[in-house]
């Protein structure tokens, strides 16, 4: 396992951007909207690390509650899981309470979402490692 990236609920995304333009150097930028989730995503490649910068699409996005309640910041740290139903299962029989089930992020990639009262207070994904090239 290893940290695919770290998330950051944001207002605007572009603004936002422009804002991590101004002091990274950044390898590429993608942006893609992800409905299941309600978020627009801008993910920031760095040379080895990602930041995902979160903008929701509406109202009714988990992001833009977590807007409303704390403001912007970071929102989540994302592992990468090599075998993520055999590291969901293996958390659920440690007693690692989940948010949902397995299900489709970014990218295509399968998602799920520890309980941030599991891991002390943080919000934890788990994401499929993508494809090998």
């Amino acid at each position: 396992m290893r940290v695919d990236h770290i998330a950051i609920a944001v207002n605007d995304a572009n603004k936002a951007l422009e804002n991590y333009k101004k002091v990274l150097n950044i390898d590429k930028i993608e942006v893609e909207e992800v409905p299941n989730e309600k978020v627009r995503v801008v993910m920031i490649n760095l040379e080895d690390s990602r930041l995902e910068l979160l903008e929701p699409m509406d109202d009714t996005s988990p992001i833009s509650k977590f807007l409303k309640e704390r403001g912007e910041g970071i929102h989540h740290v994302a592992i990468t899981a090599d075998e993520i139903e055999s590291d969901v299962n293996k958390a659920m029989e440690n007693g690692i309470r989940f948010l949902g089930n397995i299900r489709t992020g970014s990218y295509g990639r399968k998602i799920t979402f520890i309980h941030p009262k599991s891991l002390n207070g943080v919000l934890v994904e788990f994401c499929q490692a993508p494809p090998s090239n």
